[in-house]
C-alpha cells in the first residue's frame, strides 16, 4: 500500500504523530462545523459528521467542544463560515498531490499552498489534473495484535467490506464509500480493535520514490499539513518505509 496509509507509518516511526494537539483540534473542529453546515447536526442522519465526530473522540477532544462546533455548523451558535477547498499537483518525482482544505479565505489558502508547493519542488495543476488517478475508498485500521487474520477476513467479507491486507502493525480494511460505517461498526460489535478509521482518496497507481527525492517529498507533504487550513493530503507514492525510518 502506498499513499497516505504508507505516510502514516512514517510519522509514527519519525515519533511526529500529526502536529501538536492544538493544531490537531483546529482541523478536527473546521471538519465537524464544515460537515454540520452541509448535511445538518444529527450525526447518525449525517455520514460525513458523524465520520468527524468519531474522529474528534479518538483524539480526546472534550464533549462540550464537539457539540460547540456543531453549533455553529448549524448557526445555532455563532461562528465562522468555512468552505472547503480541493488543490491538485504534483511533488517531486511526478508525485500526484490531493490538497483537501477547509477554510475562510480561499484566497489566502491558496496563497500559502501555492508558497509551500513551490519551495517545497511541486507546483499546483488545473482541477482535475490528477484526481482521475485516485477513487475514494473507505479505511479502517485494525491493531494487529493477537488478531487472527482469517477470523478478521470472514468478519470483513460478512460486513460487506473489500479488502484486508497487514501493514506492519496493523491490517487495513477497504470498503466501498456508502458500506464504511456499517463495516467498522460490525468490525467493533466483534471485538475488533479498531484504532483509526477514514474515508481516504487511495491512489489507482503508485510512483516508486527513493533517496533525495523521498526526503523532499516527505517534507513537502509534512509543511503542507503543518498549515491550519490543510485538512488531508493524499498523495500515490510509494516510499519503502524501513528505509526512511533510519533516516
Amino acid at each position: 500500500m502506498a499513499g497516505h496509509s504508507k505516510w502514516k507509518q512514517i510519522k509514527h516511526y519519525k515519533a511526529a504523530t500529526d502536529a501538536k494537539r492544538g493544531a490537531l483540534f483546529t482541523k478536527l473542529i473546521r471538519e465537524i462545523t464544515l460537515a454540520a453546515k452541509q448535511g445538518g447536526g444529527d450525526p447518525a442522519g449525517n455520514a460525513r459528521l458523524r465520520t468527524a465526530v468519531e474522529n474528534a473522540r479518538v483524539n480526546s477532544m472534550p464533549k462540550e467542544n464537539i457539540e460547540r462546533a456543531i453549533k455553529k455548523g448549524t448557526g445555532e451558535l455563532e461562528g465562522v463560515d468555512y468552505q472547503e477547498v480541493i488543490y491538485e499537483g504534483y511533488g517531486p518525482a511526478g508525485v500526484a498531490l490531493i490538497i483537501e482544505a477547509v477554510t475562510d479565505n480561499a484566497t489566502r489558502t491558496v496563497a500559502d499552498v501555492r508558497h509551500k508547493m513551490s519551495r517545497g519542488g511541486g507546483n499546483i495543476g488545473a482541477p482535475n489534473s490528477v484526481a482521475w488517478m485516485f477513487e475514494k475508498k473507505g479505511q479502517i485500521f485494525v491493531n494487529a495484535g493477537g488478531i487472527d487474520e482469517d477470523r478478521l477476513m470472514e468478519a470483513v467479507l460478512d460486513a460487506g467490506g473489500e479488502d484486508l491486507r497487514r501493514e506492519d502493525e496493523q491490517f487495513v480494511v477497504t470498503t466501498a464509500p456508502a458500506d464504511f460505517h456499517n463495516v467498522k461498526s460490525a468490525l467493533q460489535a466483534k471485538g475488533m480493535p479498531v484504532a483509526e478509521a477514514e474515508l481516504a482518496m487511495v491512489p489507482k497507481t503508485t510512483v516508486k520514490v527513493e533517496g533525495r527525492d523521498a526526503e523532499t517529498l516527505l517534507k513537502l507533504i509534512d509543511s503542507l499539513e503543518e498549515l491550519d487550513d490543510v485538512q488531508k493530503v493524499w498523495a500515490n507514492f510509494d516510499i519503502d518505509v524501513a528505509e526512511m525510518s533510519k533516516a
